[in-house]
């Protein structure tokens, strides 16, 4: 018993010394990294907890080019060399035997012994004023080529889907690091108090393989990590009240609520709880705030046809649209995710010329409308749109234990793939990089997932190299210890 005794009087001098240090260290949490947070969730003039969303603590290093992000991720990894790197030379190359150069000492998800080589099997053609490549897989976007960047010689570090995702995501193949939207809001805060600062919708029928750890906060307070709506019933899981429970009822139980966790606050000093307390206030603001944005029902026909949707639905090109209502009512970060862009050649959903055609399909048409869109509206030059995948496709035909595929299908590759971007500070038809004449690795003008990284950050208006968090023992930043700004793209 007195050893109870002692151990519970040690942890109580511990909290109230670290309560001591806080309170009269005159700066509190907020320089420790959490001042964002109090700032968003600081005392308002009548002594009570002001729950906002996140205010940002960083001031930008520079005036920001681009002051919302839809990024665009195509979970799986199309095949750039029927969509944008076009490599008349591969065509010669069809059915022989890969060179052994391109094996050698390399590392492939499935490949085995010695595969084929596989031709571009879309129809290219030069489009718009800046001639750039597209092929007939993406026959809407073409019409948009001088809005666009492309990046041709992409590279990353990790061929599986899950750690590929990760790195392009948060920096790092393994979990626990922020994502690229929660260093966003961190960063630059919200400009929309009735709705989340990231925003994540999801399509395809599963999320990433890496899961929610794309968009999540890592070791930022939880209150920057992305908030997954629906297209279709409520946006938001119980965000409407609950069967019996009118506004004012949900608003006097929030209030008590958020008193509880203001006094645990007090007690304990731990700043999740000020982020519960923030997601509670969300959650009442949203309930008006959220169906309303999510609405297209009210939108033009000719919006609706240009972009392909039905009210509803929920699809890909819905989350086009969703896209552009959000930044328009100033939320800083939205992510898109539709899975199903694996091109292996091992089922006819699952091969370069049946599946991959019917993913353009269903997405080249909303994602050109999306750009037309943010255009007409002025928002294309403060929005920066980003397209891509976490790695690319082998200009050879996987041959998975060592058997060709009853498909055409190409093995991941981490040695060149594209990504384009428009908007948001970026130059109009351009295309950057370039690959060899097959198609396997960059020659000219490479980008690590790192210099894309960095590339973004410093359109937001930050330096990637002093744009950090503290956490345990130094401070960590979104490209770890690589990454350059890829300056030619910038307008």
């Amino acid at each position: 018993m007195n050893k109870l005794l002692n151990e519970l009087l040690h942890a109580d001098v511990q909290r109230q010394t670290r309560r001591h240090f806080l309170q009269s260290a005159g700066f509190g949490l907020g320089v420790l990294g959490l001042g964002s947070l109090l700032n968003a969730c600081g005392q308002s003039s009548e002594g009570k907890t002001d729950t906002r969303p996140a205010a940002p603590l960083n001031v930008p290093h520079f005036v920001p080019k681009a002051k919302r992000v839809i990024y665009i991720h195509m979970a799986g990894a199309p095949s750039q060399l029927e969509l944008f790197d076009y490599k008349p030379e591969l065509e010669k190359y069809h059915g022989k035997d890969c060179p052994a150069a391109f094996l050698e000492g390399k590392q492939f998800a499935f490949i085995q012994g010695v595969p084929k080589m596989l031709g571009p099997q879309g129809k290219f053609g030069q489009y718009g004023q800046s001639g750039a490549w597209l092929s007939d897989y993406l026959p809407y976007l073409q019409t948009m080529a001088d809005e666009i960047t492309f990046l041709k010689a992409m590279h990353t570090d990790q061929f599986n889907h899950a750690p590929a995702q990760l790195l392009l995501h948060t920096g790092s193949a393994r979990l626990g690091r922020p994502s690229l939207g929660a260093w966003a809001v961190y960063g630059l805060g919200s400009d929309n108090h009735n709705l989340p600062g990231f925003i994540v919708l999801a399509s395809g029928g599963r999320q990433p393989d890496a899961g929610k750890s794309v968009y999540g906060s890592g070791f930022l307070p939880s209150v920057y990590q992305g908030v997954q709506c629906r297209t279709g019933g409520d946006p938001v899981l119980y965000v409407t009240d609950p069967k019996g429970i009118n506004r004012n009822m949900r608003r006097k139980t929030i209030e008590a609520i958020n008193e509880i966790n203001r006094q645990t606050y007090e007690d304990a000093q731990d700043p999740e709880t000020l982020t519960r307390i923030s997601q509670y206030e969300m959650a009442f603001r949203m309930q008006m705030s959220v169906p309303q944005v999510m609405d297209v029902s009210k939108e033009p026909p000719f919006i609706l046809d240009m972009y392909g949707v039905k009210p509803g639905e929920g699809s890909f090109a819905m989350n086009c649209l969703l896209a552009r209502k959000l930044v328009e009512n100033d939320v800083r970060f939205v992510q898109l995710f539709d899975w199903g862009w694996d091109g292996h050649g091992t089922s006819a959903s699952d091969n370069i010329e049946g599946g991959l055609r019917q993913k353009c399909r269903l997405s080249d048409k909303p994602v050109a409308a999306l750009l037309q869109d943010l255009k007409m509206r002025g928002l294309l030059e403060e929005t920066l749109v980003v397209w891509g995948a976490e790695f690319g496709r082998t200009p050879m035909q996987e041959n998975r234990n060592g058997l060709v595929m009853p498909y055409m299908g190409r093995d991941h590759h981490l040695e060149a793939f594209t990504m384009w971007m428009a908007g948001g500070g970026t130059k109009q038809g351009y295309t950057h990089g370039q690959t060899d004449e097959l198609g396997y690795y960059g020659v000219n003008d490479r980008v690590h997932v790192h210099d894309l990284q960095a590339t973004i950050l410093h359109l937001m208006g930050f330096d990637h190299e002093k744009f950090t968090y503290p956490f345990q023992g130094r401070n960590f930043r979104l490209t770890d210890t690589a990454g350059k700004v890829v300056n030619e793209i910038l307008a």
